[in-house]
């Protein structure tokens, strides 16, 4: 009778902590689904500079990527942006100034 006694009360404890966690931390209702060809980071559509590509952060899931081996590659790719639109400013003032000879 004792041991049956234990078990209603340890059944009755876990069901109001379940009931209290469920109170406070929801049913657990997932929102759904981003519409087609849309993503919840945040890019410019045009004039992606390296700035932005640094500050971009991706949702952490489980099965995820490394967060280290994203960032590595998001400050390459950054550099690379960089690189290129310091290049593509030079050309553009090689072009403004046609009488100078090309660096």
């Amino acid at each position: 009778m004792t041991l049956l006694l234990y078990v209603l009360i340890v059944g009755l404890v876990a069901a109001m902590l379940f009931l209290v966690a469920s109170a406070v931390f929801g049913r657990s209702e997932e929102l759904g689904p981003l519409p087609e060809g849309t993503t919840a980071t945040v890019l410019p559509a045009q004039g992606v500079t390296g700035a932005d590509v640094r500050a971009l952060r991706f949702q952490q899931v489980v099965r995820g990527y490394k967060a280290g081996e994203v960032d590595w590659a998001l400050s390459r790719l950054a550099d690379r942006i960089d690189e290129l639109e310091a290049e593509l400013a030079q050309v553009r003032r090689w072009q403004a100034a046609p009488g100078q000879d090309r660096p």
